[in-house]
């Protein structure tokens, strides 16, 4: 039962994730996800085969439903030549899904710090904060196709072109072994910013 709400958990996470990154889009003057249907919670809108079914199922299968559950939904279309931000508007746009995460985990954080909600309404709370908190972070990681590639890579200077280049074209491969063997050292950081939100 308590893998199912976790599973529940990270759809909607990842769904609100996307959305984010949408609705930024569509602020910006892109309308392109909002076209396609795809600023709407309804996860069926949102489903990846890879990311949203058959990762986090491996997970579950490799660490015997010890390990984080992972995952993520299909990405929103957006068309940053429509952005009135030139110059930004891919970094706003590529920031607002793991700051969506981080707002998750803040606001039930905060609900479980100064004990909001009696505590048989909230058990699932710190599984929001965890996986929100694993879902920002790991977005933040420089690795193609992620959200922290579109970040970092348009504020850094040109002169990191070679490196742009070469995880753009091995960025898959270095992302799966990345979940595999590196998601791990993720998890000292996590859990001092869920201590730091907590406060327990």
């Amino acid at each position: 039962m308590l893998i199912i709400f976790s599973l529940i958990i990270l759809l909607f996470s990842v769904v609100i994730h996307e959305i984010s990154h949408g609705s930024v889009a569509y602020a910006l003057g892109d309308s392109t996800a909002k076209d396609a249907g795809r600023l709407t919670l309804n996860p069926l809108k949102h489903l990846d085969p890879f990311g949203s079914i058959i990762l986090p199922l491996l997970l579950l299968l490799f660490t015997g439903g010890q390990g984080p559950i992972f995952g993520w939904a299909r990405p929103v279309p957006i068309n940053p030549y429509n952005f009135r931000d030139q110059k930004w508007g891919i970094v706003k746009v590529a920031i607002a899904g793991p700051a969506a995460n981080f707002l998750l985990a803040i606001i039930f954080g905060l609900l479980i710090r100064f004990s909001f909600f009696p505590s048989q309404f909230s058990s699932f709370f710190p599984d929001v904060v965890f996986i929100n908190l694993l879902l920002g972070l790991f977005n933040l990681v420089p690795i193609s196709p992620l959200d922290g590639f579109n970040f970092f890579f348009n504020i850094l200077p040109n002169t990191f072109w070679r490196i742009k280049i070469i995880l753009q074209q091995y960025g898959i491969f270095i992302l799966i072994f990345f979940i595999f063997f590196g998601l791990r050292f993720l998890g000292p950081l996590i859990f001092y910013l869920y201590k730091l939100i907590v406060g327990s």
